[in-house]
């Protein structure tokens, strides 16, 4: 599997980006130098995180049979004063589910490959051409 996505910055740090069909904006707000026309990159990843969990969460859930009603992810980047970096991640679904099913959502929850990249790290490589 390869994933794209290309970039195209022409002044400041508003960013325009495209994967496959699809355009998408970045910036900062304009307490950090942005002009706040779209999110922030740590947003982006936090919103990459977000769709994957509910996106296999659904998936799972459909294949069991399992009514989920609306999901509702709610996350939160946090970096402590010793640079310690962590994300909350929130989830909560519209309809009540058993222990048991529980049980296997928080299982599958740490198993969706968002999540498993972050956690184990991912090597970058850069070339400048």
């Amino acid at each position: 599997m390869a994933s794209r996505v290309h970039l195209t910055s022409k002044a400041g740090v508003f960013q325009e980006m495209e994967a496959r069909q699809h355009r998408m904006t970045a910036d900062e707000p304009e307490s950090n130098h942005g002009t706040d026309k779209g999110p922030a990159p740590y947003e982006l990843l936090l919103a990459s995180l977000a769709a994957c969990t509910s996106a296999t969460l659904r998936l799972y859930a459909d294949r069991k049979g399992w009514a989920l009603g609306t999901i509702t992810a709610d996350l939160v980047f946090k970096r402590d004063a010793e640079g310690n970096e962590r994300i909350e991640r929130s989830v909560s679904f519209g309809e009540k589910l058993s222990e048991e099913q529980m049980t296997r959502i928080r299982d599958i929850v740490e198993k969706t490959p968002v999540t498993k990249t972050l956690k184990r790290g991912t090597a970058i490589s850069t070339r400048f051409v």
